[in-house]
């Protein structure tokens, strides 16, 4: 299983990646990075935060975008190198994001630019970047 070589992907191509975010996903994805944060797992705590309520990690949502680079577009065998992000509005426990990544501009080196935006159900921008990756060869 083989993802796309740089030759094979046309500049605005997309793909993209969707998930329900659970309360189980935010207690795994806490005991695998070690990010305990209250925001994240104290719903007393984030009850009187300014979300008003428990949000998932930023880069769990994230993570999403990782999804569709390494599965999707350009897809296995991608090796991702870099990552610009902008956290937008909170990804809330229940929320189904979906993460889409556009092919942008082709470099040097077999390296490919991709934007990257992560919305919510209701269509709000929760997450927005940009990556570079190297396709397969």
């Amino acid at each position: 299983m083989t993802g796309l070589t740089i030759d094979q992907i046309e500049i605005g191509q997309s793909a993209s990646f969707g998930k329900t975010i659970t309360e189980t996903d935010v207690y795994m994805f806490a005991g695998i990075t070690g990010d305990m944060n209250p925001a994240h797992i104290n719903e007393q705590y984030a009850k009187d935060t300014m979300f008003k309520g428990r949000i998932a990690h930023g880069m769990l949502g994230a993570s999403l975008i990782s999804t569709v680079l390494g599965m999707h577009l350009p897809g296995p065998g991608t090796i991702y190198l870099k990552q610009d992000l902008k956290f937008l509005a909170p990804v809330k426990l229940g929320d189904t994001i979906t993460a889409t990544c556009t092919a942008k501009e082709k470099l040097e080196k077999n390296r490919l630019v991709l934007d990257c935006v992560v919305v919510n159900q209701d269509g709000v921008q929760v997450i927005s970047g940009e990556a570079v990756v190297m396709p397969p060869r």
